[in-house]
C-alpha cells in the first residue's frame, strides 16, 4: 500500500485566547491550533485554512503522520482533534499529537470494507449488510500506521458477524480494543437475514 506524503504550513501563534483565535479566523483566514506531546512544551500554532481544508478532503489525512513546517521547523505530528463550527461551514481549531520513531501511538483509523457486491451472504442469500464500525482505533509505531484497514466480505455468510479479532491487522498494529481483553471484541460488520426470511429457520423448535 502506497503511502501519500503530507506537508502543512504553520505559523506560530503569539496571542491565545477566544478574542484572539476570532480575530485569527475573521481577520486572516487562519486556523488556531496546537502542537502537543513527546515530552516538549505545547506550542499554539495558526494554519491557512484552504490549505488545511484541501488536506481534509483526503481522508488518509486523518490517520497519516504529517510534516508540519513552523516557521522552517519541521515537526512529525498526526491529527489528533478537529473542532468545526457547527452552522458554517469553518474550522475552530486542531490539535496535532507529536510522534517520534520510538514511541506508540494511537490513531483512529478508517475501515475499508471490500466485495460487498459479490458477498455469499448477499449474492447467495439474500441478506443485507450492516456496518457496526467505521473505523478501528489502533496502537503502533508512526512508522506502521496503516491508512486503512480492509474488511474482505467476500466469503462472510447470512447471519455471520465479523469481530474485531477477525480482522487483518497489518504487522506491528494492535487493536486498542482487544488490548483490553476478549470482552471488548466488538462486532465491525454483519450479513443480515432479509425481513421475512426462511420461515423454517424462523419457526420455534418442538
Amino acid at each position: 500500500m502506497s503511502k501519500e506524503d503530507f506537508k502543512l504550513n504553520a505559523k506560530v501563534r503569539d496571542f491565545a485566547g477566544k478574542g484572539a483565535s476570532r480575530r485569527l479566523r475573521r481577520l486572516a483566514n487562519e486556523v488556531p491550533g496546537i502542537i502537543y506531546g513527546d515530552d516538549k512544551a505545547p506550542q499554539n500554532i495558526s494554519i491557512n485554512q484552504f490549505e488545511l481544508v484541501r488536506h481534509l478532503e483526503n481522508e488518509a489525512f486523518y490517520s497519516h503522520v504529517i510534516s508540519l513546517n513552523v516557521d522552517g521547523k519541521t515537526e512529525n505530528v498526526i491529527l489528533k482533534d478537529l473542532q468545526r463550527h457547527p452552522s458554517k461551514v469553518q474550522l475552530l481549531h486542531a490539535d496535532f499529537l507529536r510522534v517520534s520513531k520510538t514511541k506508540k501511538i494511537t490513531v483512529s483509523v478508517p475501515l475499508h470494507f471490500i466485495n460487498e457486491d459479490t458477498c455469499k451472504g448477499v449474492k447467495l442469500g439474500g441478506g443485507s449488510i450492516a456496518h457496526n464500525m467505521t473505523q478501528l482505533e489502533v496502537s503502533c509505531l508512526a512508522s506502521n500506521l496503516p491508512e486503512f484497514i480492509e474488511v474482505d466480505l467476500v466469503d462472510v455468510e447470512v447471519g455471520q458477524i465479523l469481530h474485531i479479532s477477525d480482522l487483518k491487522l497489518p504487522k506491528g498494529v494492535e487493536s486498542v480494543a482487544l488490548s483490553h481483553g476478549a470482552d471488548h471484541d466488538l462486532p465491525v460488520v454483519s450479513v443480515n437475514k432479509a425481513k421475512g426470511g426462511d420461515t423454517e429457520e424462523a419457526a420455534p423448535s418442538a
